[in-house]
């Protein structure tokens, strides 16, 4: 995890962002893999972190597809998809008044594995700054539970 400031501009103030990383191989080849987490309107299905998901618009799902999620603690949130090039990464985009950020996800295949290196960005803002550390705390934990159930659907128990 990194923690610092991070400048936009000279002229804005410095905002803390918290950086959360994570890597994890499924042995499974990177298309199926990526497959199952392009498709952000199911994950509630697999993920017992999302309680609810489905896709906002109708649109073919990549970038600026738009999709939501019941997440513990926030409610219905509307998220984007960002970055999407299949079968290598894509980014959950979050852009809510007191929070922004998103989980990055880079899939590198190799043969029938495929590794995943998670990104998870959180910045909070506003009065919300003084919770900085309970948000870290909760991402690391919400990212540990999504990885574990990436690999549980996979492959079994983890």
């Amino acid at each position: 995890m990194t923690l610092g400031p991070s400048r936009r501009c000279s002229k804005h103030r410095a905002t803390d962002v918290a950086v959360i990383t994570r890597t994890q191989v499924i042995n499974k080849p990177v298309e199926e893999v990526f497959d199952l987490l392009a498709d952000l309107g199911s994950w509630a299905k697999w993920n017992p972190t999302i309680r609810s998901s489905r896709w906002v618009d109708d649109q073919p799902h990549g970038n600026g597809a738009r999709f939501e999620w019941g997440l513990r603690g926030l409610g219905k949130v509307v998220q984007e998809l960002g970055e999407f090039k299949p079968h290598v990464q894509l980014r959950i985009v979050t852009d809510l008044k007191p929070v922004k950020g998103g989980h990055r996800m880079r899939l590198t295949g190799n043969g029938d594995a495929t590794r995943i290196d998670h990104e998870l960005e959180i910045t909070p803002n506003g009065i919300f700054r003084l919770f900085a550390p309970m948000l870290v705390m909760n991402g690391r934990r919400n990212l540990r539970g999504t990885a574990n159930a990436i690999s549980t659907h996979f492959e079994g128990a983890v």
